[in-house]
C-alpha cells in the first residue's frame, strides 16, 4: 500500500471567499493565508517572513498581497514578492483543489508531536502530583500551555481557564489551603506574571505551597527593553522563596522537581521563569522525574527536653486551655482525643474556625476580634495554654501573660512575637500523640463542659436578640448567619472574604465540620470567590462549595462568575449588598476621621448573575432567607444569593 503523503482539508464553500480577497484559514495546526485572484485560489503560508505578521489579515492591492503589519508585498497566488526583492523572501504556498463542495488545501501529512523541554516538565509536575493549574494562556506560554494540553488530554491534568490571573493565584492559594499540595498558576510574561502576586503573596504568609509558571520573551532579547518584557526574577524576589529561569542547557526535569519540592518543604510559593524558545526546544530522549527517593516523610518528633517541660507544665493543670491554628488543621482528631483527655476547651484562631466543631462538649469558637466571648472568657480564666499550629495574629489575641506551651513545625514560628514558657519544635500530630501517652492517667483539671454549654447558652440569647434588630435599611448580619447556619451542609467548604461581612461570620456562623478558608495574615479584599473555584477544583466533587464576601470584595473578580458557568462550578456566593466599603467606613469612624469615598455603586447583583447564566435571587426580607438560601445551594452549577444588608448592624 503506497505511503500517503498528502492530506486534504477541507477550508472554504464555493462562495465564501469573493474575488480580490484573503482570508485565514486553518488546516490541521497550519495557518494559511488563502486568496481569491484572477479567478484562482491561492493557499500560502500565512506568517509574513519579516515580523511573523498574518497575511491572512491583509489586503490585495493592485494585484499584490500585502501584509497588514509593513506592507511587504507578495504574489497572491505564488507567494513571490515582486520586483528586486529576496528570493529568499517567497512564501511557502500549497495545491488548492476546487472540488463540487467546496475548497480543498492539500498538506504534507504532520510530523508527529516532537518531545520538548515543556513536555518534559509538565510531566515530571504531574509526576510530584500537581494536577490542577489556573491560568491564563497567552503568547509568551504557548509552547507551555500545550505541553499542560497533552496532559490534560491524557487525564493527568486539569486546567482552569480563568479571567484575571489574580484569581488563579487566589484559587491556588486556596486549593492549597484546603488540601496541602500545590496547584499551579500560568501566565504570560510581563502583566500577566506580575498580576498573580496578590495571591502569591497571601500563598507565602498563610504557608500555602503553590507554583507560578510564568512565559517569558525569547531569551535573546531580554534586557533589551522588549514588548511585554519584566525582570521577574526581580519581580518575585520577595514572594517566592525558590525561583529559577527555565535555560537552554538547564537539568529541566531537576528545575521542576525543586520547585515542587520547595513549595511542599518550605509550604511557600514556588516560580519557573519559561522564555519563549525554550519551551519548544526538542528534548527527544530526556525522561521526566518523579518524587521516588527526593523526599522525606514530615513526622518528626520534637526534643525531647522540649516535650518533658511541657508535660511538667500540663501535669499540675487544673484548667488547661488548647488553642488550633490552621497550621493543625490535618490533625484534628488526635488533638480533640488530647483534650478529652485533659477536659480542656478548644479554642480556634479565626483562620482555625471549623476545626472543632461549636456543637462539640469542648468546642468554644473563635479566639480575637472576629470570635466568641465564649473563647475569650475561657482563655482568661486558664492556667496554661497549649497553641497548636497558630501564628499569634494580633488579630487572634492569644494573652501573651498565660504561661503557654507552643507547637509548630518552623522553628521561627516559635516565640515570633514575644517569649513563650515552652516552645516545641515538632509535627503536630507527633507531638500530640506523645502527650497524649505520657499523660493518661497524670492529670487531675476541673471538669469544665457545662460551664462551655452554659456560656453558649448565654451567646446564643444575645445572638437571637441581636436577629431582632432593624432600623428598615437591610438585614442584620446575625439573621444572615443564622440563616446559613441552618441552610449551609456540615460537610461544606466556605471561603470567606475581608471586611464587616468576615468580622460577622466568624462571630454568628456556627460551624459543623465545614471547612473554612480565607485570606489570613495578608487580609486580601476579594479572596472568596476565586478561592471557591479553588475549593471546587479540589473537593467540589464531593463536598458543596460555599463563598461570602461583601459587595466590595466580589466586585474584585466580578468577572470570575463566568468562569464558574463556563466549567460548571458548583459554588453557591452569598453576597452581602450595602453599597460601601462598610468596615473601612467604621474603622474611619472609629479614628475619628471623615467617612470619605467608601461609598459603592453597584449593579443588581443577582440579575448580573442571571445574565451569565447561573442562578440568581436577591434578599429583602428576613422570611425570604432561608428560602433563596436553600434554593441557591440546591442549584446545579454557580448560584448567587444577593442580600440586602445594613451596614451598622454587624
Amino acid at each position: 500500500m503506497p505511503e500517503i503523503t498528502t492530506e486534504w482539508f477541507r477550508v472554504l464553500d464555493l462562495d465564501e471567499l469573493p474575488e480580490g480577497r484573503v482570508k485565514t484559514v486553518v488546516a490541521g495546526h497550519k495557518s494559511l493565508a488563502l486568496t481569491h485572484h484572477q479567478g484562482q485560489y491561492g493557499a500560502l503560508d500565512n506568517r509574513c517572513p519579516h515580523q511573523g505578521g498574518p497575511l491572512g489579515e491583509g489586503s490585495i492591492e493592485n494585484g499584490l498581497l500585502r501584509c497588514p503589519w509593513h506592507g511587504w508585498d507578495y504574489c497572491p497566488l505564488t507567494g513571490k514578492p515582486p520586483g528586486e526583492l529576496e528570493v529568499d523572501d517567497s512564501l511557502d504556498t500549497f495545491t488548492v483543489e476546487v472540488r463540487t463542495d467546496g475548497v480543498y488545501v492539500g498538506l504534507p501529512v504532520e510530523a508527529p508531536h516532537t518531545r520538548t523541554v515543556s513536555d518534559v516538565m509538565a510531566e515530571t509536575m504531574v509526576n510530584w502530583g500537581v494536577t490542577h493549574v489556573f491560568g491564563m494562556v497567552g503568547h509568551s506560554n504557548l509552547g507551555l500551555a500545550d505541553a499542560l494540553r497533552c496532559q490534560e488530554e491524557q487525564g493527568k491534568l486539569t486546567y482552569v481557564g480563568i479571567r484575571h490571573e489574580g484569581a488563579a493565584a487566589f484559587a491556588a492559594s486556596a486549593y492549597a489551603k484546603l488540601t496541602g499540595k500545590p496547584a499551579a498558576c500560568l501566565t504570560i510574561a510581563g502583566p500577566g506574571a506580575t498580576n498573580l502576586l496578590t495571591g502569591m503573596w497571601d500563598a507565602k504568609v498563610d504557608r500555602a505551597p503553590i507554583l507560578a509558571l510564568t512565559g517569558q520573551v525569547n531569551s535573546q532579547v531580554l534586557g533589551t527593553g522588549n514588548f511585554q518584557e519584566c525582570d521577574l526574577s526581580a519581580a518575585f524576589s520577595g514572594v517566592a522563596a525558590w525561583s529559577q529561569t527555565v535555560l537552554s542547557h538547564s537539568q529541566h526535569a531537576e528545575l521542576m522537581t525543586l520547585a515542587v519540592k520547595h513549595a511542599l518543604l518550605e509550604r511557600n510559593v514556588s516560580h519557573l521563569i519559561f522564555p519563549d524558545e525554550i519551551q519548544v526546544q526538542p528534548a527527544i530522549d530526556v525522561p521526566a522525574a518523579t518524587p521516588t527517593g527526593r523526599i522525606t516523610p514530615l513526622q518528626i518528633a520534637p526534643p525531647p527536653e522540649s516535650l518533658q517541660q511541657a508535660i511538667e507544665k500540663l501535669k499540675p493543670s487544673r484548667r488547661p486551655v488548647i488553642i488550633v491554628g490552621h497550621g493543625a488543621r490535618f490533625h484534628m482528631s488526635a488533638i480533640t482525643e488530647l483534650a478529652e483527655l485533659l477536659d480542656a476547651p478548644i479554642l480556634t484562631t479565626f483562620k482555625g474556625k471549623g476545626q472543632i466543631p461549636d456543637d462539640h462538649p469542648l468546642g468554644c469558637g473563635v479566639l480575637g476580634r472576629s470570635g466568641t466571648p465564649i473563647a475569650s472568657w475561657f482563655m482568661n480564666e486558664a492556667d496554661v495554654l497549649l497553641v497548636l499550629g497558630a501564628s499569634f495574629s494580633n488579630h487572634t489575641g492569644i494573652y501573651p501573660g498565660k504561661p503557654i506551651i507552643q507547637v509548630d513545625f518552623d522553628p521561627l514560628a516559635l516565640g515570633k512575637f514575644h517569649p513563650i514558657e515552652v516552645p516545641i519544635w515538632g509535627e503536630i500530630s507527633i507531638v500530640v500523640e506523645q502527650l497524649k501517652s505520657a499523660l493518661v492517667g497524670q492529670v487531675n483539671t476541673e471538669n469544665v463542659r457545662s460551664e462551655i454549654s452554659e456560656r453558649w447558652g448565654i451567646w446564643r440569647a444575645e445572638k437571637a436578640r441581636r436577629e431582632l434588630d432593624d432600623r428598615g435599611q437591610g438585614l442584620n448580619s446575625a439573621t444572615i448567619f443564622a440563616a446559613m447556619t441552618r441552610q449551609v451542609s456540615a460537610n461544606a467548604v466556605i471561603a470567606v472574604d475581608v471586611g464587616n461581612n468576615t468580622y460577622s461570620f466568624g462571630r454568628y456562623f456556627e460551624c459543623q465540620a465545614q471547612s473554612v478558608l480565607m485570606s489570613g495574615y495578608l487580609g486580601s479584599i476579594g479572596f472568596a470567590f476565586p478561592a471557591a473555584m479553588g475549593a471546587w477544583a479540589a473537593a467540589g466533587h464531593e463536598r458543596p462549595i460555599v463563598s461570602v464576601s461583601g459587595d466590595g470584595g466580589f466586585g474584585q473578580y466580578l468577572a470570575e462568575f463566568t468562569t464558574a458557568v463556563k466549567y460548571k462550578m458548583n459554588i453557591t456566593h452569598i453576597l452581602l449588598h450595602n453599597d460601601q466599603l462598610g468596615k473601612i467606613s467604621k474603622e474611619q469612624r472609629a479614628g475619628e476621621w471623615d467617612v470619605w469615598q467608601t461609598s459603592l455603586h453597584n449593579p443588581d447583583f443577582s440579575k448580573y448573575a442571571q445574565n451569565c447564566c447561573g442562578f440568581g435571587i436577591r434578599v429583602t426580607q428576613q422570611d425570604e432567607l432561608d428560602d433563596a438560601i436553600a434554593q441557591a445551594l440546591a442549584y446545579d452549577g454557580p448560584a448567587l444569593v444577593e442580600i440586602m444588608s445594613d451596614p451598622e448592624l454587624i
